[in-house]
């Protein structure tokens, strides 16, 4: 597993098992949203203080990898 998938986690607790970075509660399709906003990476950080731009490259690895059809493995938290 790379660096930049192990940074996106699920825990079917939190956001009904979404994908999110780092446990947080910032699901990867609202980051994606906000980048199809015209909101900039940097934009990202400075609203979230505890997001690095390798979480927000980590979210767009993770969709690219969903289009393409690719197999995901995301870090299971708890269940």
């Amino acid at each position: 597993m790379d660096a930049l998938s192990r940074r996106i986690t699920f825990d079917p607790d939190v956001f009904g098992s979404k994908p999110v970075v780092r446990a947080r509660r910032l699901a990867v399709e609202h980051v994606l949203a906000m980048l199809k906003a015209d909101d900039t990476v940097d934009d990202l950080l400075s609203a979230y203080g505890w997001l690095g731009r390798e979480d927000v490259l980590a979210r767009v690895a993770y969709a690219r990898r969903a289009v393409a059809n690719e197999r995901i493995d995301p870090v299971r938290l708890a269940g």
